[in-house]
């Protein structure tokens, strides 16, 4: 009987069980070694205040956001890139570690796990951090800067003494850094990014058409509106919200320039503090950024042609990394094969 079970799990492989995981405001991405992206879901759950039962965990409690009856709360566990519900970011690990291994987790060891983290987390945020990753059913948690991972997943050196800037636009922070010899040089992290460009929406349409919207559909609209330099055609959308004057629901159109207008303000703050770091840097490794460029990851960087405005501001090249959404969970998931880069570049728990 032993023989068939341990037979079912044959190739899976000593490191089959380390996991690498983007603990971000707004998804939680996993990545298995040897078996890559396994999941991309919302960091939302809903919870039942009545019983304190999780109800739904990701895509399913995403869904139910703006639309439960008052005994049931759609939580977001993460804000700005860090823990705010122990518990519940704890049930959430414990969940996506769960699915990854199936019905075969019992049989197993417990995985060795990196997370990522935003440059300016504080120890107690860390430990927080840690704490939710062993209790989740972690062996070892190796703590990574989102930005080093990031870098990592556009098989950038970062371990040379050549500079890699590198800007990770995610949902609840934007982390801009100067990486060379495994380290970061010169950085600063915003407590706003994808996050922020909704709530600009949401404000822009309050104040502008006096119509209520919901997160969700501000989302909706960035990813189909949002833009910082004109697209070769116009765009409009149709959107529904309240009437603040009245109370009932209305319908409005909304168009690409007026979401420009939106969320400019908050571009051009992030474009500000790149400038602030690169006036930070050391000389000689600005002279390596003006000859091999920036590099954007994460989910602003598909924001339509802010490479090209933020190449026009600096006078430097700008590329946005290959699959951004998930360059970050992809290069912490490389560190398991680069086990002496993994000891320099990460924090170990």
């Amino acid at each position: 009987m032993l023989s068939k079970i341990f037979g079912k799990f044959k190739g899976f492989g000593r490191l089959g069980y380390d996991i690498a995981i983007d603990l971000g405001t707004k998804n939680t991405l996993v990545f298995v070694n040897n078996k890559g992206l396994i999941i991309n879901e919302p960091s939302v759950v809903a919870i039942n205040n009545k019983t304190t039962e999780i109800l739904e965990i990701g895509h399913d409690a995403k869904k139910m956001l703006g639309k439960t009856p008052a005994h049931i709360q759609v939580i977001k566990p993460l804000v700005d890139g860090v823990i705010s519900d122990f518990e519940i970011t704890e049930k959430m690990l414990k969940h996506f570690i769960n699915k990854v291994h199936g019905d075969n987790f019992s049989f197993m060891p417990r995985p060795r796990v990196i997370i990522g983290i935003p440059l300016d987390i504080t120890e107690v945020e860390k430990k927080a951090v840690e704490d939710a990753a062993k209790s989740a059913g972690a062996r070892k948690v190796y703590l990574i800067e989102e930005v080093m991972a990031a870098a990592l997943g556009a098989g950038l050196p970062v371990d040379s003494p050549r500079a890699n800037m590198v800007v990770d636009i995610g949902g609840g922070t934007t982390d801009i850094s100067v990486i060379s010899l495994a380290g970061v040089v010169s950085w600063k992290s915003l407590r706003f990014a994808g996050n922020e460009l909704d709530n600009n929406i949401i404000d822009y349409v309050r104040d502008n058409f006096n119509v209520l919207i919901g997160e969700q559909l501000a989302e909706r609209i960035k990813i189909s509106l949002a833009s910082v330099i004109p697209f070769n055609e116009e765009r409009e959308m149709e959107i529904r919200g309240r009437d603040l004057t009245t109370g009932l629901p209305t319908a409005i159109v909304i168009s690409d320039a007026q979401v420009r207008e939106a969320i400019k303000k908050t571009i051009i703050k992030i474009i500000e503090n790149i400038k602030l770091t690169l006036e930070e840097t050391p000389p000689e490794l600005v002279a390596d950024i003006y000859e091999h460029g920036l590099y954007l990851s994460g989910g602003g960087a598909l924001l339509y042609r802010l490479d090209a405005l933020i190449a026009k501001a600096t006078k430097i090249p700008v590329m946005v990394v290959d699959d951004p959404l998930t360059a970050m969970v992809r290069g912490a998931g490389t560190l398991f094969s680069r086990e002496d880069l993994l000891k320099k570049v990460s924090s170990i728990f």
